[in-house]
């Protein structure tokens, strides 16, 4: 970054609220974040709602709330240190810029150009350039505006709008040439202005302002010194750079991220994966921000392995653009999964309660059925094997409710093991297993294996399968003290009952 050309550096996010807040998104605000933290600088929010028919205010604040349960925050854009003409209007509550609000000092932006010839009126009507275009598709040429009001005469242009003949204003690119830029992840860019499509629109007929102006004008007035998005900008950093020169503004730096990509090599998007393209999904299943928060910077940033866990201050504080990915990142819900279990074991009682009973259905604050004593030891009994807390009930749901085994596999499992269930019966019977104790059903279970010569899963299989219908879970002696004599014996003479019926 040249001194000359900003005196601080200030990133942005720019998000516009016509769907819900992407994974991508996210992402991207946290490189942007990062690097201004980094640098000591400032990370700026801009909501970009000028696309008055599919912005909608849900979406807003679906935005706003994912940035917010993320911990993602953003900075003043106010400055005593703006350039001569940046006027930061459309400030709202929260050091949000909405774009919406700016609309007349994009229009002021736009007859600026108009008058200094570097925009002009376009009067070509929509069957005029479907007709051209038709005759490129014959000649198999690519489709592009082939700039033919670029030198419409005065009195033409004076006599359409005599007539009333609606426009839309394009920006003058001028003669061919190469729009250069050094990109600060995929280095020394170059695309030609004959490879934009045509001058483009930057003004539809109704009046509306497109976005490539918007935000360039809307950047200036933020001083935006950096500017990190996806790589699918690219073409649009070329026609915001055109702009940029032709209002006379310094240039931000640029740094096209790579995009998320599924492993099937598809574009990580809503239309194709549904909701798993969107971070409030993430949320409805139990992920901790700080777990997403992680796994989105390590998608392409130091991604050999399953990192560190880190804070934003933290990743902050080693972050290096030069050591981001040019390649595509993938989606990972592995590894997503591998965050997320990691910061619910690092979790305390309190919070593990509170985000479990959030998501299950059994009033673990309040059910009568155990003390409160007794559903610590369960939840943190479960604590480390939870992937998110939406899963708690698949993990505890066989202290509340009885279940049935059906799965042909876990039958065979407790058929070969319809002795260690007879004999666990005998020594229940014979009060040989004192369930206040949580090593006593363990130690019977071994000294059961001691008499069949059984050990590992062929013995401690069966039993869990029986008393709890899984074949995971928490210590099996913590189990059967939970449940406690009634319900093992009852769930033990259950199974013996099938087994015995289906042989």
């Amino acid at each position: 970054m040249s001194e000359s050309r900003f005196k601080k550096v200030r990133t942005r996010i720019a998000p516009s609220p016509t769907g819900n807040l992407h994974l991508g998104t996210v992402r991207t605000a946290l490189y942007n974040l990062l690097f201004a933290r980094y640098h000591g600088g400032d990370f700026l929010f801009r909501l970009e709602d000028t696309d008055k028919e599919r912005s909608k205010e849900e979406f807003t604040n679906e935005i706003l709330d994912g940035f917010k349960w993320l911990n993602i925050s953003w900075d003043d854009p106010s400055s005593e240190d703006a350039p001569e003409g940046a006027e930061m209007t459309g400030l709202s509550e929260g050091h949000i810029v909405k774009q919406s609000v700016r609309e007349a000092i994009h229009k002021k932006y736009i007859t600026k150009l108009l008058s200094e010839g570097k925009a002009y009126k376009c009067f070509a009507s929509k069957e005029e350039l479907d007709e051209m275009r038709a005759k490129q598709q014959a000649n198999k040429e690519i489709p592009r505006y082939d700039n033919r009001s670029r030198n419409l005469s005065e009195a033409d242009q004076a006599k359409f709008e005599s007539e009333g003949k609606p426009f839309v204003v394009r920006l003058n690119l001028g003669a061919d040439r190469d729009i250069l830029w050094n990109d600060l992840i995929r280095g020394e860019m170059s695309i030609n202005t004959k490879d934009l499509g045509g001058d483009p629109v930057i003004q539809k007929s109704s009046g509306q302002v497109l976005y490539n102006f918007a935000v360039v004008v809307d950047d200036f007035a933020m001083q935006i010194s950096h500017i990190f998005r996806g790589e699918d900008h690219l073409s649009n950093t070329a026609k915001q750079i055109a702009i940029y020169e032709a209002l006379g503004f310094s240039v931000p730096e640029f740094g096209h991220l790579p995009l998320i990509f599924t492993k099937d090599k598809q574009k990580l998007s809503k239309r194709k994966h549904g909701d798993i393209a969107s971070v409030d999904t993430y949320k409805k299943q139990g992920y901790l921000p700080e777990a997403l928060v992680n796994y989105l910077v390590g998608t392409s940033y130091n991604d050999e392995e399953l990192g560190e866990l880190f804070s934003i201050e933290e990743a902050a504080d080693e972050f290096d653009i030069e050591a981001v990915s040019k390649s595509p990142a993938i989606y990972d819900i592995k590894k997503l999964n591998w965050y997320n279990r990691e910061y619910i074991s690092k979790l305390d009682y309190a919070d593990i309660l509170n985000n479990c009973a959030e998501f299950s259905k059994f009033s673990l604050k309040t059910t009568d059925k155990y003390s409160q004593d007794q559903i610590e030891a369960m939840l943190k009994g479960i604590q480390d094997s939870l992937d998110k807390f939406d899963e708690v009930d698949i993990h505890i749901d066989y202290f509340f409710e009885d279940f049935s085994v059906v799965e042909d596999k876990i039958l065979k499992t407790l058929e070969d093991g319809k002795i260690i269930v007879e004999k666990l019966l005998i020594l229940i019977d014979a009060d040989g297993i004192n369930f206040a104790d949580p090593v006593s059903f363990k130690n019977a279970l071994n000294s059961v294996g001691k008499i069949l010569e059984l050990n590992g899963k062929k013995l401690f299989m069966p039993a869990r399968i029986a008393i709890s219908g899984k074949t995971s879970g928490p210590d099996i002696g913590l189990i059967a003290h939970l449940l406690g004599e009634e319900k093992i014996k009852e769930r033990l003479k259950k199974i013996q009952d099938k087994l015995t019926n289906t042989v």
